[in-house]
């Protein structure tokens, strides 16, 4: 079992998106050998909705952290627009939601987030952010 996993919105396959955090994790193992993209596990959870929804988690990863095999996750999500999801859309939305779901997993400390968005507005997709870029 790798002890660092990424949860991304989307799937699994190799994407843009992937490529860039992979492009990242790369960068970031010269700083510090401990992180490579060997102790990775990047996992898709589809839909945004997906991350609010305990039963969307795997259970392998669920018993990592609990057995401490697990030391490290990462959720990766657009803030989106609080126009079209009152919910979870926007940035304070977002992060509101997602604090509120680790803490009822139970990862703690172990996880942590990074929600794209654009600072001027906080809200915005990861899509808008590389083409701004």
């Amino acid at each position: 079992m790798k002890s660092i996993w990424i949860l991304h919105e989307g799937n699994a396959k190799k994407t843009h998106d992937n490529a860039l955090i992979s492009l990242l994790i790369e960068h970031l193992s010269q700083i510090n050998p401990e992180i490579s993209l060997g102790k990775v596990e990047f996992h898709g959870m589809g839909k945004k909705s997906s991350f609010f929804d305990l039963a969307s988690y795997p259970k392998l990863l669920k018993d990592g952290v609990a057995t401490d095999k697990v030391t490290k996750v990462l959720l990766v999500v657009d803030a989106d627009y609080p126009e079209t999801d009152v919910k979870y859309g926007g940035f304070e939305n977002t992060q509101k939601e997602l604090g509120e779901i680790i803490a009822e997993l139970g990862f703690g400390l172990l996880c942590d987030t990074y929600i794209t968005f654009d600072p001027a507005t906080k809200t915005g997709y990861l899509e808008s952010l590389i083409l701004s870029t």
